[in-house]
């Protein structure tokens, strides 16, 4: 079972900590790379570790239908299946299974195989046992995607029963794993805190926010957790689902007390060309590599990045792949993306004001050490 630690303090609500778990500690804050169908898209296990990865994430649905979750646990779990010595968490699948237009009950979600056509049932209980078959450290619960137009009514309804479904989800034997709940409830102020005020309440290892506009407008992100941080324990870590669009949002989300996120972007953006750069280099934070200017440019992506593409690589060498569409421009953009995140939260934990101590009478303490 996972806990975790307040270590220090960071800019505005900021700080640091390590998450405990069954395959090593985590330090946050931390961005975590989505490995959808038990990969990074292009990148090996070792290619992970070279930018200094500590967790991925793959996807309950996906992997609930293909493998199936219970021949993953005959292989020896998830870590052993895609050889990843290091933390994993699953979501629950919940937001891949509402974009379907399921049919929703009480009792859970039915939705249609995206591979085959056949009927699928989701219970909570269900969508925690396969998370467990799967093996990861961490674990989501199944929680109803309300979208931000949703109206009052409909939000309520919907966090109705995700709150019956959290209940249902931590029923479920998890003896090596930590249950996140989900902290739903629309653009409703009143709904955000009675979710957030229900999740604590449940004692669970972790608390995630989720919901359309958690990561996808970081405006709206900040007012949704300016609505709920005080309600929110400190010895919890806090996970922004979907978050990290760009480099400048972790540091958004850090500075407003977030320490987990994960977002497809990317691995996306990098496979379409997008690659990201520092805000001197363009206000976008990112460059298209396949605009002609670069044809002949000798230059790194980013002079300022450590990653191994930017070491060894030019712009030039980079479009010429890209506009070939040589399989090898995908792995070295995505090894740049995901570095230039992994890289950033990692600036900001060295930019560490205070540092935490703990005591058998008082821990996780807060005492003014400048670093």
């Amino acid at each position: 079972m996972s806990h975790f630690e307040v270590k220090g303090k960071l800019a505005g609500r900021g700080r640091t900590g390590i998450l405990h778990t069954p395959h090593g500690d985590l330090t946050t804050p931390v961005f975590m790379p989505v490995g959808t169908n038990a990969t990074v898209k292009s990148l090996s296990p070792a290619d992970l570790e070279s930018i200094h990865a500590q967790i991925i994430l793959a996807n309950n649905y996906h992997l609930y239908l293909r493998p199936g979750s219970k021949n993953i646990k005959a292989l020896g779990g998830l870590h052993c299946f895609m050889n990843w010595p290091h933390p994993l968490l699953t979501d629950s699948g919940g937001y891949q299974i509402f974009s379907l237009n399921p049919t929703i009950s009480d009792q859970g979600v039915e939705f249609t195989s995206r591979l085959d056509g056949s009927k699928h049932f989701f219970t909570p209980q269900i969508a925690t046992a396969s998370q467990v078959h799967i093996g990861a450290d961490i674990i989501m619960a199944l929680d109803v995607c309300t979208p931000d137009q949703a109206s009052l009514s409909q939000a309520e309804k919907d966090l109705s029963l995700t709150q019956n479904w959290l209940v249902r989800c931590a029923a479920v034997p998890h003896p090596h794993q930590a249950l996140f709940g989900i902290v739903q409830g629309g653009s409703h102020k009143s709904l955000r805190q009675a979710a957030a005020k229900f999740v604590v309440d449940q004692n669970l290892p972790g608390i995630a926010v989720g919901g359309e506009t958690i990561g996808y407008n970081m405006d709206g992100t900040e007012e949704v957790m300016s609505w709920i941080e005080n309600l929110l324990p400190e010895n919890k870590p806090r996970y922004a689902m979907g978050l990290g669009l760009r480099p400048s949002d972790l540091v958004r989300a850090v500075k407003i007390g977030f320490d987990m996120f994960d977002c497809v972007a990317p691995t996306r953006l990098a496979r379409n060309g997008a690659l990201y750069v520092s805000p001197r280099l363009s206000q976008n934070e990112r460059i298209d590599i396949s605009k002609s200017q670069y044809k002949l440019d000798q230059a790194p992506i980013d002079p300022s990045c450590d990653c191994p593409t930017c070491a060894r690589f030019t712009r030039a060498y980079l479009h010429h792949l890209f506009k070939c569409k040589e399989l090898l421009f995908y792995r070295l953009a995505s090894l740049h993306n995901l570095r230039t995140m992994i890289r950033t939260v990692e600036n900001l934990a060295c930019q560490l004001k205070t540092t935490v101590k703990s005591t058998p009478d008082s821990p996780n303490v807060l005492s003014t050490t400048d670093s």
